[in-house]
């Protein structure tokens, strides 16, 4: 096997302050994504795929997996850092749902942040603002990752 170009260079924590922005995403998902994420997580909620049945409990049709919304946002952290063993912490709080149009796709938009550092335990926490159609869909939506 011949050796290929160096990979990305990992971010140090030296090089970091607070209030950096380390990324943002644009992440679309549509009805078939939804299905797909279904069969992966076991997740068959008919909310996430009848919009009789979500009109019915009050939504306003169709909306993403929360969970789905959480994975995708928190992959900016895990591509930025260059290593998804990266992050050892992980939390948000769901804040609205993701509606789904159909046809059409949902639009997320994903900002991740310096929002603090730990020069000791060699850590920096990322904050992610997600919102979609201006709105935030996460709350509290912070990461920590582990740095060189």
């Amino acid at each position: 096997m011949s050796a290929g170009a160096p990979g990305p260079a990992r971010p140090s924590l030296v090089d970091l302050a607070v209030g950096d922005v380390v990324g943002t995403r644009t992440l679309e998902v549509d009805r078939s994504r939804l299905v797909r994420y279904a069969g992966a997580s076991g997740d068959f909620n008919l909310i996430h795929w009848n919009d009789r049945v979500a009109r019915e409990v009050g939504l306003p049709g169709v909306i993403a997996h929360g969970m789905w919304t959480m994975g995708a946002a928190v992959s900016l952290v895990a591509d930025w850092a260059g290593d998804p063993g990266a992050v050892v912490d992980y939390g948000v709080r769901f804040t609205r749902p993701v509606p789904v149009p159909d046809p059409g796709a949902a639009v997320v938009e994903v900002t991740g942040t310096v929002g603090a550092l730990d020069a000791e335990a060699g850590t920096a926490r990322i904050d992610l603002t997600v919102t979609c159609d201006g709105a935030r869909v996460l709350g509290k939506a912070q990461a920590v990752v582990r740095l060189g």
